[in-house]
């Protein structure tokens, strides 16, 4: 079972909280809210992505590097490397 099957849930409340935070960043803008709040607010939501993505990031070497092996190993982290250029750029 893969990790992300493991914490399903965990995972879609931070990703539903995520949405909860963009839609209020949607709705400060429509409410012409002061600029400072909006940047707090994406801000927030910038943290929270990046939360969410060192935990994957995170579960990922675990399950695809530490405790696998062989091929499976080398491919858990050639995909490791691409997802990280991808998140550099």
């Amino acid at each position: 079972m893969s990790h992300t099957i493991r914490q399903k849930a965990k995972l879609l409340a931070r990703v539903r909280r995520l949405k909860g935070q963009m839609e209020a960043i949607e709705r400060a803008l429509e409410n012409e809210a002061p600029c400072a709040q909006i940047l707090n607010q994406v801000a927030s939501v910038r943290g929270a992505v990046n939360g969410l993505t060192a935990e994957l990031i995170e579960d990922h070497i675990h399950e695809h590097v530490v405790h696998a092996d062989g091929a499976a190993r080398e491919e858990g982290a050639a995909q490791l490397v691409e997802v990280i250029r991808t998140y550099m750029k």
